[in-house]
């Protein structure tokens, strides 16, 4: 949910005027992984807002999801009421991403690493990454993923290697450059939204995001016109070697 206009960047705008695709039956999810709850502003959402507006511009249905607001259990299972929870607010969440075509994880840093959200986020993904397509494939193939870093301190690209491992590892495509972010200077400072932090404004991270953003719009349009990635080598289904479904934290690989 964007809480005001975004301004996006002229070579932003003219891009999104000058497109020849249709973009328009594409599902995107962004996942916030922030620490902060709603309303408190999210720096993080800062970013992907810039993302998600572009890709709005294309005419595709975006949604965002703020991790922390849910009552995501520990675990994982796909549903760990089943496992002792009282209440886990996953299995709703899940829907919504199997039902997009591109899943953006957006984190913070925090001790030059992601956030412990954003691990959870994973966590419960890999839970869910036994279940397979109507190919027999593992379910997230024929998705896309990305994945955006805001902080104040160093680490955009640990993080982004190791969110982007997580995704492919599962099933996602990568397409090229799908990650962006944006750091001030080291140490305690400005955050991305503040005043003065020069974050909006700087070009890198801009470049940096319209180039994930498209790349992910692309990918996702490929792999929707033909069908998602070819059912040949890769089927579950048709290798006798399959994961423990009777052990706990079930591997799929």
């Amino acid at each position: 949910m964007t809480s005001s206009p975004v301004t996006l960047t002229p070579k932003q705008e003219e891009l999104c005027r000058q497109t020849r695709w249709d973009f328009s039956d594409l599902r995107a999810l962004f996942i916030n992984c922030t620490l902060k709850r709603s309303p408190e502003v999210s720096n993080t959402q800062g970013l992907a807002d810039i993302s998600m507006e572009i890709m709005r511009r294309q005419g595709v249905t975006v949604e965002t999801i703020r991790a922390v607001d849910h009552d995501i259990a520990i675990g994982v299972w796909p549903d760990m009421t089943e496992h002792g929870w009282a209440v886990d607010e996953w299995p709703a969440l899940f829907e919504q991403v199997m039902a997009s075509d591109v899943l953006v994880l957006c984190t913070p840093i925090w001790l030059g690493d992601k956030s412990s959200v954003c691990t959870h986020v994973i966590e419960r993904l890999y839970g869910n990454s036994s279940l397979l397509n109507e190919a027999g494939q593992y379910a997230y193939y024929g998705r896309v993923g990305g994945c955006l870093v805001t902080g104040n301190e160093d680490g955009i690209k640990h993080c982004s290697m190791n969110v982007l491992y997580s995704l492919q590892h599962l099933g996602y495509v990568i397409p090229p450059q799908a990650d962006a972010g944006w750091i001030g200077e080291a140490g305690p400072g400005p955050s991305y939204l503040d005043p003065g932090s020069g974050g909006p404004e700087n070009d890198f991270t801009n470049r940096n995001t319209t180039f994930m953003t498209w790349n992910l719009l692309h990918m996702a349009r490929m792999l929707k016109d033909n069908g998602g990635v070819p059912a040949h080598g890769n089927q579950r289904s048709e290798w006798d070697a399959g994961c423990r479904f009777d052990f706990p934290n079930p591997e799929h690989r």
